[in-house]
């Protein structure tokens, strides 16, 4: 195996320092809709933390590229909001309804296939508009604190002038020495330094939970999380095993449901980070990044609410700005290269447009339907033209 880059073990932690802060909020409310113990609590973050770390090594090793997993974030909102299950039990039945169907879905075949309909134009717009977000909160986190966000640029531009390769451990560096010097980091009296143990929960099964809940969650995990993470890694370049990483987490996830692993997913925003130039200028070793990533996802589930808190402490200036940056090559790469091709442009664009918008229908968020009008709009665009004949 390729040497270990200090880059690579810097875009495996920004991605997890990114993932963890951007939607471990929305992890406690489901657990606190659900009606979880502390000790079922616990048990969830080591679930999460071991599902995302064993499956992101087996897939990155296995296949040489920097598919990294993730919980499906769309599912815990879904979790957050009672979903159609009212006991923990009832809930988990609904998770191994899940975990069936996206290990059947793996198996199959039938989603690798519809993903290679995409065009390249709308899975880089795709892409492009999901990031651009976290680009845009690089600036607004210049309102929270100017000065931090300022030393974090000024180290962007001189790690792009004199050490490129090592530009984002640069501005991470800059960011927390100057966060630390400053105070802006939370109480530490607030770390919580239990360490998680699995906790199984009987599951019951509900046709009201399995219908309510457990085909909604199959479904935006797939509309809002698979699809993007197929684009992700398809605009780095590679030809992603789709079906083997849908069955894996799909494994992984029936598995862990009693545990807490409600869903695993192909990861998009911080895929893009372990999967862009960042991470390695050679993308025949970026997979490391992501070995760098499955590592510490393992140590944080271990873990537990001691590692989550400390993520929680960090503030979210630096986190903004951190993923805003790192991801700012990657938005370039995807808006050039969906806007290049004059054929496409006015699809691409669209379903560019319909990402940022962050519309949402059914349950179902923005990328779904932007692609879906993308798609739409490509067709109707591109299809030959027939020629009259003369009367």
């Amino acid at each position: 195996m390729p040497a270990l880059k200090l880059s690579h073990i810097t875009a495996g932690a920004v991605a997890i320092l990114v993932g963890y802060t951007s939607s471990v909020a929305i992890i406690f409310q489901a657990i606190d809709a659900l009606g979880a113990s502390q000790a079922q609590a616990n048990s969830w973050l080591l679930a999460l933390g071991l599902g995302m770390g064993v499956t992101s090594l087996i897939l990155s090793l296995w296949f040489r590229m920097p598919v990294l997993t993730a919980w499906s974030t769309p599912g815990a909102a879904l979790l957050a909001l009672g979903g159609g299950a009212t006991t923990l039990p009832e809930a988990t039945g609904a998770f191994l309804f899940c975990a069936v169907l996206l290990t059947l879905t793996g198996i199959t075949g039938w989603f690798e296939r519809l993903a290679r309909l995409i065009p390249d134009t709308l899975a880089n717009a795709l892409l492009a508009g999901i990031l651009f977000r976290f680009g845009l909160e690089a600036f607004s986190a210049l309102e929270e604190d100017i000065w931090l966000v300022a030393v974090m640029g000024a180290a962007f531009l001189i790690g792009r002038l004199h050490t490129p390769r090592y530009t984002i451990p640069l501005v991470l560096l800059a960011g927390i020495a100057w966060a630390s010097a400053t105070g802006s980091f939370g109480d530490i009296a607030q770390l919580n330094l239990n360490l998680a143990t699995p906790e199984a929960v009987m599951p019951e099964f509900t046709l009201s939970a399995l219908i309510g809940l457990g085909l909604p969650l199959y479904i935006v995990t797939m509309c809002s999380q698979n699809i993007p993470g197929v684009v992700t890694l398809r605009s780095a370049g590679y030809v992603p095993p789709v079906s083997a990483a849908l069955t894996v987490t799909g494994l992984a996830s029936l598995i862990l449901a009693p545990f807490g692993g409600y869903a695993f997913n192909l990861a998009a925003i911080t895929a893009a980070i372990c999967a862009g130039p960042e991470a390695d200028e050679t993308p025949e070793t970026r997979y490391l990044a992501v070995v760098a990533a499955g590592v510490i996802y393992c140590l944080v589930g271990l873990g537990g609410a001691a590692v989550i808190s400390l993520f929680l402490i960090a503030p979210h200036a630096l986190v903004a700005t951190v993923a805003g940056l790192a991801l700012l090559s990657t938005i370039g790469n995807g808006l050039s290269h969906a806007l290049k091709p004059t054929a496409g442009r006015e699809a691409a664009l669209l379903c560019f447009m319909g990402t940022v918008s962050g519309i949402s229908f059914l349950g179902i968020g923005a990328p779904f339907w932007a692609l879906l009008i993308g798609l739409v709009a490509h067709v109707a665009l591109n299809r030959p033209t027939l020629s009259r004949k003369p009367v």
